[in-house]
């Protein structure tokens, strides 16, 4: 049942965990490292991601013997290593060269539909119907494409030295989500 309200508070809570404006001088890199960012493959895949999760996500997890708190700590991880490279500016995660996987590690998974987004639409199942969900998703999915496609415009406005003191910024954020989700999650596992 469609309810305003509950895709309006689902859309909100996606929009918090995504945070793809906080990930702006992570695309940014990324697109710097790789030449470019395929933003409808990145929007695209993230999104099958999030509703594959949405209605399989327990199974898979069952399947492998996983728990959500593990799956969670794991994409801390990967988060923790993505926020290092930011603040110290070392490269960690190489390209492949001409590989489509850009846009898909790790713009695609675990920045966009990462572990926190993945566990926070099996949490909300609990409290929502799945059609407001599955709005929630495409609302904020929209939002995720247009952030996309205008990194080349917000790099100019930026500079080099404001992109330097963004990425250095969002680093230590995205740093402390990393730990905050890894702190919530160990004792889980």
């Amino acid at each position: 049942m469609f309810i305003l309200k509950d895709v309006f508070s689902v859309t909100l809570i996606l929009f918090s965990v995504i945070d793809i404006l906080g990930s702006i001088p992570i695309v940014i890199d990324l697109r710097k490292k790789q030449g470019k960012i395929h933003s409808g493959r990145a929007t695209l895949i993230s999104g099958v991601l999030m509703i594959v999760f949405l209605f399989l996500g327990q199974s898979i997890l069952q399947l492998f013997g996983l728990d959500i708190g593990s799956f969670a700590v794991a994409g801390a991880i990967v988060m923790f290593i993505i926020a290092m490279e930011m603040i110290l500016g070392v490269t960690l995660f190489r390209s492949d060269g001409e590989s489509k996987a850009g846009s898909i590690v790790p713009l695609a998974f675990p920045l966009i539909a990462g572990a926190g987004t993945l566990t926070t639409i099996l949490s909300i199942r609990a409290v929502y119907t799945t059609p407001n969900i599955l709005i929630g998703i495409v609302i904020n999915l929209a939002f995720v494409y247009l952030v996309l496609k205008s990194t080349s415009w917000l790099e100019r406005k930026l500079g080099d030295s404001g992109f330097s003191i963004l990425r250095r910024v969002f680093g230590i954020i995205l740093l402390a989500i990393a730990v905050k989700i890894f702190k919530d999650n160990i004792g889980l596992i």
